[in-house]
């Protein structure tokens, strides 16, 4: 049977020093790229600002779970209308072609019982925020403000940071992929979070992972062109998963940059995802999307993130959100159900 590690999270987790001046520095230079990216136009997010696709949904709750996995949401089988948003992890805007991190993030709605975040604690959602990388890029705030320090400087502020960072460059070089698929990509959340009284990562993974060719003539936007394809023929399935910490040295929850050995802790699926056939790539369905936000915070108590770099993503999460959703005077709300007039939404 797998080893798993019950800890009290309160005493395992450790705050940086200065953690708190560091987030309010780090979302002061995340408004100033936002700003300096989109002169006199709308306000996008300062990552992950290409969506390719607002897609619906399943997430459907495995009926034969072992007691140790029937915790918080997956307690109960039971299946959630869910909202989800493909994306380039890049600022900008740029071709589909060029590597990149993708992210899948996951809106369950219909999700009973009080949330964490205080603005949004009686929301009938609950996200999931998943990229293409297992590991984070940086080990914690620090790391992460002083990056975001040196991509905004010269070349050589760039280069010195990365050189004197070897780990964050293995990482960031390790992640930087082309993709051909977002519906053949596994997805992980590369930072931990609570699972009652354990540490987990989430996984969403295809029951189609081998990836097609790359095009031979991509056009920028390829990636939207073939989830369009795809869903106008046929659903796609993926296994949402969980894997358990297994050893607080090598499975640390303050260092989301050291990869969880799936050879000693292996994912374990709880829930299946079916996105639905569809068609979605309506200009109104787009904005509906960019409209929206996402944030691993909006999650049940039992699910809780863990570690620096989420505490971090707490307040830079909701304050980009106010910064975009007030600069594009668009309101920020929590979708109740599939709707069909995104105008009235946005």
């Amino acid at each position: 049977m797998q080893t798993v590690v019950k800890q009290n999270f309160t005493n395992l987790e450790a705050q940086e020093q200065n953690e708190d001046e560091l987030v309010n520095d780090l979302v002061a230079r995340l408004k100033q790229r936002i700003v300096h990216d989109n002169p006199k136009r709308q306000m996008r997010r300062d990552a992950h600002a290409k969506m390719h696709g607002l897609v619906k949904a399943e997430f459907t709750v495995l009926s034969d779970l072992p007691s140790h996995l029937r915790v918080g949401l997956f307690k109960e089988p039971k299946t959630y209308q869910a909202w989800i948003r493909y994306s380039n992890q890049d600022s900008s805007l740029s071709p589909d072609i060029n590597p990149d991190i993708r992210g899948m993030a996951i809106k369950l709605m219909g999700v009973p019982g009080e949330k964490i975040l205080d603005e949004a604690s009686t929301a009938v959602t609950h996200d999931f925020v998943l990229i293409s990388t297992p590991v984070f890029v940086t080990k914690n705030v620090a790391e992460f403000d002083a990056m975001i320090k040196a991509l905004g400087g010269g070349f050589l502020e760039k280069a010195w940071y990365f050189l004197t960072h070897w780990r964050v460059t293995k990482n960031t070089l390790g992640a930087m992929r082309k993709f051909s698929n977002l519906l053949q990509i596994q997805y992980f959340s590369a930072t931990p979070y609570l699972f009652g009284d354990k540490a987990v990562k989430y996984s969403a993974r295809p029951h189609l992972p081998k990836q097609e060719a790359l095009p031979d003539n991509p056009s920028d936007v390829f990636l939207r062109e073939r989830l369009v394809r795809d869903l106008k023929a046929n659903e796609h399935v993926f296994d949402f998963c969980v894997q358990f910490q297994a050893d607080t040295e090598s499975m640390p929850i303050e260092d989301p940059g050291v990869l969880w050995d799936e050879a000693v802790s292996p994912f374990q699926a709880v829930a299946r995802i079916k996105i639905l056939r569809q068609e979605f790539d309506s200009e109104a369905q787009r904005a509906y999307g960019d409209n929206l936000s996402f944030s691993p915070w909006h999650a049940l108590p039992e699910h809780r993130p863990l570690g620096s770099i989420n505490r971090a993503r707490k307040v830079v999460y909701r304050a980009i959100s106010l910064f975009r959703h007030e600069s594009n005077q668009t309101r920020r709300y929590e979708p109740d159900t599939w709707r069909t007039d995104f105008e009235s939404a946005i």
